[in-house]
């Protein structure tokens, strides 16, 4: 065992005995015999040690008087009691202490000998400032509370910390002022109680070892270990941050204290009512690990791993307490969860329930090596615990559904950052009426004068490319079928394998023609219900046998059809709207400084984005059209960098793929209202709906009078209604053929009349797309950046 000592300190400490001599000295002269002469006999041997009455400063004295202090002491430290109190002498807070009842020496033997005995969380500045508040209280005789809980933590023989309570007895002790001591005026004890953290203005209140501290304490240690060990894991607990929460040791470790169990293993799991499923929390995963669910992230309730061995704890939420495995499994029908245990090294376990309002939240998990050391009689100490993990978990739940709601706001039902200072203040009108749950109604949301821009960059033709792929795996597996019975072995089914490939050769005719609506359902019916059941139940050779292997391992898990075309489709589409849409997101950050709008895009065949700028939309800054001009611009260069990122993509990508791009030019201010049926933003009246029928039928429109439409590849195409908007963007088209980015050539042409909208015209340019080779990516790229 060693002793910290703290250097510095207002005191001149001097360990004397003088009180307990002077009352030695009473009971010598006592007419009681035997208390008499045991007092004068030790008076007579602490004659030759004077200075156990002025104060010993060399603390090697006391260590080679143990004896001796042992026999003065003896009425305070009573043998009888020797074996049940925690008791020593000691300098008050200081580390250092001596003259141990029976049970303390036991308790330091079991810590080892180089366990360093030290006050928790007790430092040199807290320390010094202590002192001089038991100068301020029992010289000063102020009236001052700076006593706070003081704790000894102290490992036993098997590593599990223990938690003692240290309660001072100062009733031996003596303190005394100096010449060097300063007579402090209230004045000076009202600012030391104003600074408590200043120690510089404390030490100059009460210079080092400007007092005495004469006598000695009486220090008493209570065993608070469970009340602390439950203190500490209510504290890791209630840490919000996922962060913070306590490690696997810290857990371990609290818990290992209340149980006393020394390779005790703590595991946790959540309860899924929805789904019916035992569940890792996202929150404490990789800090606590789970002893039911292995490796597993979740598992259902009503999985035959638990068995009925689980009933009680499911339905009844009692604990299922197994206080020897093997036995368990000799006696239980469920062998398999025992024996899952009994992998683990898991010996004695305790499954307890975590129950709120009579519902189960979750099972908290004891587990240990040793047979018997868990069983139902210390699994009642759970009893303690399990009232904060049901305010935890109730926490944890109200978390994750805050982090679920925001997620799907994010992803699904997005409220844009401009609009939802007005979001806000209706949810605050509604928490502001006193009658909110019944009569409250809310207003819809409306932004009024309003101007919108729309602009979208398409996959050319992604019909058609999707219908030829799909033929094109159509077509490889019906090959491939064909291929496998020509090489089957002749045998007692050779008049229905004819039958089937003459089927299998009519439905590859059928792909020859354009592909019906039908046509994949339809052969992919004939080929699980005719084809496969030959394939399985007949015996092959060995070619015929490699071919089935092949085939089988080529078939879609979902699907039962070969999908390699199409999955070179699909990815090539992800990675298009991937890439185009991260760019117009990044953009649109930029975008916002210009002047807060709303902004959505959505993911289709390709990439489409709705702009609204306006005063009602940002009713805090003053609005100028010059900003829905500097919107434009911007937009237009955005679908330019967006043509040039698809540009540089092309030939890393599985499948060629073409892309249009298009922006609709709108003058009018419009009104969009929050549709609460639909969650989502839309333009609000009749006459602004013409927009919305615009938006809708140009994409697929043609040039006037031809056949050929207003969209082309690496073009942009502008459609707009009046001249001073065609003037505009032919100005902004100007500026960037001058910055390089678009072509000389101008196209300029009528769009032809479309249901309801009439006297279209439009702007076509094409993008400048000679990019160096060094900026193009490979495909591994894009396929780790879906990933």
């Amino acid at each position: 065992m060693k002793y910290h000592l703290f250097n510095e300190s207002p005191f001149k400490t001097l360990i004397s005995f003088h009180k307990i001599i002077e009352v030695l000295e009473q009971i010598a002269q006592s007419d009681v015999d035997y208390r008499s002469n045991y007092a004068k006999a030790l008076l007579k041997e602490v004659e030759n040690f004077p200075e156990f009455r002025t104060g010993i400063e060399d603390f090697s004295v006391i260590k080679k008087n143990e004896t001796l202090i042992s026999h003065l002491l003896a009425d305070l430290f009573p043998t009888a009691l020797t074996n049940n109190e925690i008791k020593a002498v000691t300098v008050p807070f200081q580390n250092f202490t001596f003259n141990y009842t029976e049970r303390f020496k036991k308790i330091l033997k079991d810590a080892g000998t180089n366990f360093d005995v030290t006050i928790r969380d007790f430092d040199d500045q807290e320390f010094y400032i202590t002192n001089c508040c038991l100068i301020l209280s029992a010289y000063y005789k102020q009236n001052i509370d700076f006593n706070k809980p003081f704790f000894y933590d102290i490992p036993n023989a098997d590593g599990i910390i223990n938690h003692y309570r240290i309660l001072y007895n100062a009733d031996f002790m003596e303190i005394i002022p100096s010449d060097d001591a300063l007579k402090l005026t209230q004045e000076d004890i009202d600012l030391l109680i104003d600074n408590y953290d200043n120690v510089a203005l404390w030490k100059e209140k009460f210079p080092v070892g400007s007092w005495t501290l004469k006598g000695f304490g009486i220090i008493v240690l209570f065993d608070a270990t469970t009340e602390n060990a439950i203190s500490n894991f209510k504290s890791n607990l209630l840490k919000s941050d996922a962060n913070t929460v306590g490690t696997d040791e810290i857990i371990t470790g609290i818990f290992k204290s209340i149980f006393k169990v020394p390779n005790l293993k703590v595991g946790f799991i959540i309860y899924n009512p929805e789904e019916e499923k035992f569940i890792r929390p996202m929150k404490f995963e990789n800090k606590l690990q789970s002893f039911l669910l292995s490796k597993d992230q979740e598992i259902d309730c009503k999985n035959a791993f638990f068995g009925c061995s689980f009933e009680n704890l499911l339905n009844k939420k009692e604990p299922l307490v197994i206080s020897n495995v093997k036995k368990f499994i000799e006696e239980s029908d469920n062998k398999r969860l025992g024996e899952h245990l009994l992998k683990q090294n898991i010996n004695s376990c305790v499954f307890a329930p975590i129950i709120k309002d009579g519902h189960l939240l979750g099972v908290v998990e004891l587990v240990s090596s040793d047979p018997r050391v868990l069983n139902t009689i210390n699994a009642t100490k759970l009893n303690l615990i399990i009232p904060y993990l049901v305010d935890t978990i109730e926490r944890y739940n109200i978390d994750m559904q805050h982090q679920i709601e925001a997620v799907i706001q994010r992803e699904y039902t997005t409220i844009h950052p401009s609009v939802y200072w007005k979001f806000r203040k209706e949810s605050e009108k509604y928490f502001q009426n006193s009658n909110q749950t019944k009569d409250y109604i809310f207003k819809e949301i409306v932004f009024k004068e309003v101007f919108p821009l729309y602009g979208q960059i398409d996959i050319k033709g992604s019909s058609e490319h999707r219908n030829e792929t799909v033929k094109c795996d159509l077509k490889n597996q019906l090959e491939m079928l064909l291929e496998i019975f020509e090489n089957q072995k002749e045998n007692s089914n050779l008049i229905l394998l004819e039958q089937r490939k003459f089927e299998l050769h009519s439905l590859l005719e059928e792909l020859d023609s354009p592909l019906k609506a039908d046509s994949e359902q339809h052969i992919q019916r004939y080929i699980e219900d005719e084809i496969h059941p030959i394939l399985r139940n007949t015996k092959s050779n060995s070619k015929a046998e490699k071919l089935e292997q092949k085939y089988f391992e080529s078939l879609d898990e979902k699907t039962g059809l070969f999908y390699q075309e199409r999955k070179k489709f699909d990815n090539a589409m992800s990675i298009i709207n991937k890439k185009l849409a991260a760019i117009l997101d990044k953009k649109q950050i930029e975008a916002q400084q210009i002047y807060p709008h709303y902004y959505e895009r959505f993911k289709t065949d390709g990439v489409e984005h709705n702009l609204y700028i306006g005063a009602s939309i940002a009713p805090t800054k003053p609005f100028d059209v010059m900003y829905l001009h500097n919107l434009r611009l911007w937009q237009l260069q955005t679908l330019c960098e967006m043509e040039l990122e698809h540009h540089q993509l092309k030939t890393s990508l599985p499948y060629d793929l073409d892309v249009t791009s298009l922006i609709l030019v709108f003058s009018s201010p419009i009104s969009i209202r929050f549709r609460m049926d639909e969650k989502r933003f839309d333009v609000d009246g009749t006459y602004n709906a013409r927009y919305e029928v615009v938006k809708k039928r140009i994409d697929k429109a043609h040039i006037k009078d031809s056949k050929e439409r207003i969209t082309e590849k690496e073009k942009i195409t502008i459609v707009f209604s009046h001249n001073n908007e065609e003037a505009e963007y032919l100005k902004y088209i100007k500026y960037l053929q001058f910055k390089k980015i678009l072509e000389p050539q101008i196209e300029q042409f009528e769009v032809e009349d479309l249901q309801g909208v009439s006297g279209l015209k439009a702007i076509r340019v094409k993008v400048v797309n000679n990019v160096p080779s060094a900026l193009k990516i490979t495909y591994q790229d894009l396929l780790d950046e879906l990933k």
